[in-house]
């Protein structure tokens, strides 16, 4: 007894029709956007600028998604010892705590720290691109969906046209 009325518009469509899917479509092209444009891009800035830091042998002290930011390491620094956040696209989150790693870092702020391998962009650059093409994608899934709407509309103001 689940049964729709004919005229329901439910069969056979996939829900949300042009209109919605051009403003699906423009949202997921700004969150990426904005993703890559003002945090990717500068997190692979920043790795990159650790390319001339003072180098040191390191531990893994706190393991985790270091791809955002959870991993930390130990490391010895003008004879203190630092623990130290890596920073936002850092690589090695699958390395356990207490493995060896060779760390970047600024001379006159030990905090600032990122695993030599990264500081060349890390997967913050990867990512980075990643994301800006997701959002060149949906932008252009948006102007595929902006001319359909265009189109289903001029057919219906010809419709209404042609049958007064």
């Amino acid at each position: 007894m689940n049964e729709r009325p004919a005229g329901s518009g439910q069969s056979g469509q996939s829900g949300l029709g042009p209109r919605g899917s051009l403003v699906m479509s423009l949202t997921l092209t700004l969150l990426l956007g904005m993703l890559s444009l003002l945090v990717m891009f500068p997190a692979a800035e920043h790795l990159r600028s650790l390319k001339g830091g003072e180098r040191a042998d390191a531990t893994l002290h706190t393991s985790g998604s270091c791809m955002i930011g959870q991993c930390r390491v130990e490391f010895e620094a003008d004879g203190r010892t630092v623990v130290a956040d890596l920073p936002t696209g850092s690589g090695g989150g699958k390395q356990s705590v207490g493995a060896a790693v060779t760390v970047r870092y600024q001379a006159d702020d030990p905090q600032v720290v990122a695993r030599e391998e990264d500081v060349g962009g890390g997967g913050a650059a990867l990512f980075a691109w990643m994301s800006a093409g997701a959002a060149l994608l949906f932008l252009a899934l948006s102007a595929v969906a902006a001319v359909s709407l265009v189109r289903q509309r001029r057919k219906a103001a010809a419709g209404e046209g042609n049958a007064g």
